[in-house]
């Protein structure tokens, strides 16, 4: 199992630590409450080195990521990003991921899944058919998110760059707590604002960093939070887990993922999902709140009144923010707009729960 540059400072922190992605990861300090809350009214630091960067060099670079991903990155100048996706030849998603334009027309990062990088890595390889340069730096990069509506204001006497002012899905790169070279970017996930941190893994930059983050922000209430909290702040605001919600036989149409799906460009399966597109698709992802007592979990049945399978759940959690429990799961498209009843099957009951638009909060 692999550790991340922070796993001794978890440890140290008290934090329950836990395999994920094939690194020793923490999933919660004070519990996941707390650390959810904390993040939606303050602000809470995350280690998610475990995640995937590849940085893609060359006059054929935007060519090579606009031929295999669905999103049209030929818009995309310098500081800016975008999310996309990766489809496979049947239509289905390899990888979700974020694009960043370091240079227009000529070097990219590309942020992909933990769980995906090698996957992700060898689909790129398979299509850079025009010798772009390539570098899988995933090993050797930091990345810590700083989420929530204070982060910022924490964070600002940190560096010279101005991140109190960042666009969302925009970066900006400089010297941040004495340490060059860093990449902050506001393309967070849990919808609580904030930033993220991209640096080099080498000397004591993590050391620094750290240290520095909790110096600044621990008399503000900063705390370090685990994957746990990471998990019930994004499924509040509807934003696909991949492994659950999304994987390589759901289609971006099918998730939600249309408005990321561009056919103003040639891309991997584009043929399949036109198709889907003008046919119309037969199931849909949708979000629901929970109407009987119960927590709805990944792999549970969802069902019609007279207890026929109509899809299944891919998330569920308690709603730290609401108090009620959500989830969102594929159905079929008689039952996405809400108008009919839906069940949860959970063992050998039937509890009712209601379509929902997200985000849920």
């Amino acid at each position: 199992m692999k550790s991340t540059p922070f796993t001794e400072k978890h440890i140290a922190l008290g934090a329950k630590m836990a395999p994920f992605a094939g690194y020793n990861m923490p999933i919660s300090y004070s519990g996941i409450n707390d650390e959810h809350h904390t993040v939606r009214t303050n602000a809470g630091v995350f280690d998610v080195s475990h995640m995937g960067e590849f940085i893609l060099k060359g006059p054929d670079a935007l060519d090579l990521i606009q031929r295999i991903t669905t999103n049209d990155a030929s818009k995309l100048t310098a500081g800016k990003a975008q999310y996309s996706c990766l489809p496979n030849e049947n239509g289905g998603i390899i990888d979700d991921l974020i694009v960043y334009c370091i240079e227009e027309n000529k070097v990219y990062m590309i942020v992909v899944n933990a769980s995906n990088i090698e996957k992700d890595w060898n689909w790129f390889v398979q299509h850079n058919t025009k010798n772009v340069e390539m570098h899988n730096v995933s090993e050797k990069t930091c990345l810590l998110a700083i989420q929530g509506p204070n982060a910022t204001k924490i964070l600002q006497p940190l560096t010279e760059m101005d991140i109190l002012n960042l666009k969302y899905y925009t970066f900006v790169k400089g010297t941040f707590a004495g340490v060059k070279n860093v990449l902050v970017s506001a393309t967070g996930y849990t919808g609580a604002g904030g930033v993220e941190i991209y640096f080099e893994d080498e000397g004591d930059n993590a050391s620094r960093i750290w240290d520095a983050i909790f110096a600044a922000g621990t008399p503000q209430g900063l705390k370090p939070i685990g994957l746990g909290a990471r998990d019930t702040l994004r499924l509040e605001m509807g934003y696909c887990l991949y492994g659950n919600d999304i994987d390589d036989t759901t289609s971006p149409l099918e998730a939600g993922l249309g408005w990321i799906t561009k056919f103003t460009k040639d891309f991997t399966a584009r043929p399949i999902l036109e198709k889907q597109k003008a046919e119309g698709i037969t199931r849909k992802l949708v979000g629901f709140q929970m109407v009987d007592k119960g927590i709805p979990r990944h792999g549970y049945e969802i069902v019609d009144e007279a207890g026929d399978n109509i899809g299944v759940v891919t998330s569920g959690t308690q709603s730290p923010s609401l108090g009620k429990a959500i989830g969102i799961g594929y159905v079929a498209l008689s039952h996405a707009s809400g108008e009919n009843p839906v069940f949860i099957k959970v063992r050998d009951k039937q509890l009712a729960a209601k379509v929902t638009k997200m985000p849920f909060a």
